[in-house]
């Protein structure tokens, strides 16, 4: 099976045409997660398909808890054959832990979905996400912020998750940056 055409096949089937926006920013990470191949060797290929995959649990057929991380990450678990790292990087994309805490289900995501024991993967999907808008065009990790805070009301669960991660996210952010200068230089 080859992994990217499997994650494209399979995310388009369920974000383009209920959630065209979505499915731009779904193409948008997994391109900025092709820009990264030169620092992940082995690992470019999986977290491709981790950035074409980490929002489809935003698709209304697979919605059910309402939290994109874990419902994308059951889907996959449940009716894939994905890889279990692969897996596990949905499940906690962009400090979803966090987020799994400020609506009270971080225990049932730790449960089934462990984060993956692999720092400069999980940041790199982390960069590939915060630096790339909802319309899939490259950006900055505080404009990307800014603009979920203007989505979300400040009380939200996403609002309070936002502010709670901005520290982590940065700095996830800034890592993978430290590591392709030193890739490049």
């Amino acid at each position: 099976m080859d992994l990217t055409l499997w994650a494209r096949d399979l995310a388009g089937s369920l974000l383009a045409a209920p959630l065209p926006r979505r499915w731009a920013h779904s193409q948008g990470v997994a391109a900025k997660a092709q820009s990264l191949a030169g620092i992940l060797g082995d690992d470019a290929e999986l977290l491709w398909a981790a950035a074409m995959l980490h929002d489809i649990g935003y698709a209304p057929s697979l919605a059910t808890t309402g939290f994109h991380p874990l419902d994308g990450a059951r889907y996959l678990r449940d009716h894939s054959a994905a890889d279990e790292r692969l897996v596990r990087l949905v499940a906690n994309h962009s400090c979803a832990l966090l987020e799994a805490e400020e609506r009270g289900m971080r225990e049932e995501l730790e449960a089934e979905f462990p984060i993956l024991d692999h720092a400069e993967l999980v940041d790199a999907l982390v960069y590939c996400d915060m630096t790339t808008t909802p319309d899939g065009t490259p950006t900055m990790v505080d404009a990307r912020l800014a603009e979920i805070l203007t989505r979300y009301d400040r009380d939200s669960a996403v609002g309070r998750f936002i502010r709670r991660a901005d520290e982590d996210l940065h700095a996830a952010v800034h890592r993978v940056e430290a590591r392709l200068i030193l890739t490049e230089g």
